[in-house]
């Protein structure tokens, strides 16, 4: 595993060496990149990376690589637009990357059933809340006003009676 990880970080330092050595020899070659406004790259990129090692060493690598990617993604569109304010609402998201994280791995390792259940429990914890709290803080058009049927909806999804676990004799 540990050599696998190595080849594979190994590969892609080269490929970026090269790129910028090319860019630097020659320098007509070189696009207009704004680093400025593309400075979140880097963050999904080792969000990639993680990801990637997880394909090829350890799964569990796949949820902090989602985790970070997403966040990367999220601060790139957030630099894009300008809308930082939307912190007050879009961390909700990041359970959901834990979710997706997890689901990746148990698919990349041994316990896909018992990931599958987990990371999508995750993944709707993520929705939910982010629903509610962008409703709250961002009106999300229509939903601004009846956010609280959300919460309603999540409290009838709760008693639903298959979601009592039955205790033990």
């Amino acid at each position: 595993m540990h050599k696998r990880s190595s080849i594979i970080i190994g590969t892609i330092l080269i490929v970026v060496g090269l790129l910028f050595l090319v860019i630097q020899l020659f320098p007509s070659l070189a696009f207009d990149l704004d680093i400025g406004r593309q400075w979140p790259l880097i963050i999904v990129s080792v969000g990639v990376l993680l990801i990637l090692s997880a394909l090829f060493g350890s799964p569990s690598l796949a949820i902090p690589g989602s985790i970070v990617a997403g966040i990367g993604g999220i601060l790139y569109v957030q630099n894009l637009t300008e809308a930082w304010a939307s912190w007050a609402y879009v961390w909700t998201l990041i359970p959901g990357f834990a979710g997706i994280g997890m689901i990746l791995a148990g698919l990349l390792g041994h316990r896909r059933r018992a990931s599958w259940r987990e990371g999508s429990r995750l993944l709707l914890i993520s929705f939910v809340m982010f629903l509610i709290f962008g409703a709250f803080f961002n009106g999300l058009g229509g939903l601004g006003r009846y956010w609280p049927v959300v919460l309603i909806g999540l409290g009838l999804w709760m008693l639903l009676p298959r979601r009592q676990r039955r205790l033990p004799k």
